[in-house]
């Protein structure tokens, strides 16, 4: 019987004594793509913090299970280390530390780097420059890519990869994302959903005022957002279903 890679199990998070996540339920297979959509401000965001383990975001109710064994109580390092690579979408800017050097903390195998810098489409040269500093918005995705993938982690998240993404560089990333996602299992945080013209989703889920409301065919999930707006799935967060098969 397989076993999922990633479990959350009726999550209630909280920042501050505010609740931002309700009785949250997923389970990601190994080798599953699963994509999340939701509004600005539905808790896309505080999901990926609660895995990561930050200390910000209280669990209050349920548990995070990855490769079986229960992480809740874990700090963020000892996640990252079991396999858990994120993306993030507006990731710090770091002077003074070169974005080569932090790569070949990740990977001392320097023709895996080059080949990645290869498919991203970046010179050499931008492994001098300091993380994020002065990086143009496709620049930034570039770098946030580059190091989750130099990681190899078994379960990779990915928070809005196509957020500031001009249209040539969204096919670039689009395609090295995909490629790299064959055999892993991954989380697709995105609002606009266009990233999926790229990458190969199994499942995706719509997330809305801390609520997994509706769960569904990625494309099909994504054709009723364009046509309808997220007010398609507020008939279920009214009736507080969790799961609209589609």
């Amino acid at each position: 019987m397989r076993e999922p890679i990633l479990e959350i199990q009726d999550l209630s998070v909280e920042v501050s004594g505010r609740r931002i996540l309700n009785d949250i339920n997923l389970k990601v297979y190994e080798g599953e793509v699963h994509v999340l959509f939701g509004p600005n401000g539905s808790g896309k965001s505080s999901l990926i913090m609660a895995i990561l383990g930050f200390p910000a975001y209280k669990v209050v109710s349920g548990k995070i299970l990855f490769k079986g064994k229960d992480i809740t109580g874990l700090p963020t390092d000892e996640r990252v280390k079991m396999g858990i690579g994120v993306a993030f979408q507006n990731p710090p800017a770091i002077r003074g530390v070169k974005l080569g050097s932090v790569l070949r903390r990740l990977t001392p195998n320097e023709e895996k780097i080059n080949d990645l810098l290869r498919k991203v489409k970046i010179s050499s040269s931008f492994l001098e420059r300091d993380i994020n500093l002065g990086f143009s918005g496709g620049e930034i995705k570039k770098s946030e890519v580059l190091q989750v993938l130099a990681q190899n982690s078994d379960f990779l998240i990915f928070d809005e990869p196509d957020s500031g993404v001009d249209v040539e560089n969204l096919r670039v990333l689009g395609t090295v994302i995909n490629e790299a996602l064959q055999g892993r299992s991954a989380l697709i945080i995105t609002h606009l959903g266009v990233i999926l013209q790229y990458i190969n989703a199994n499942i995706a889920h719509v997330l809305m005022d801390g609520s997994i409301v509706c769960s569904g065919h990625p494309t099909k999930i994504l054709g009723q957002i364009l046509n309808e707006g997220y007010a398609w799935c507020e008939k279920c967060l009214k009736v507080r279903t969790l799961r609209c098969e589609l």
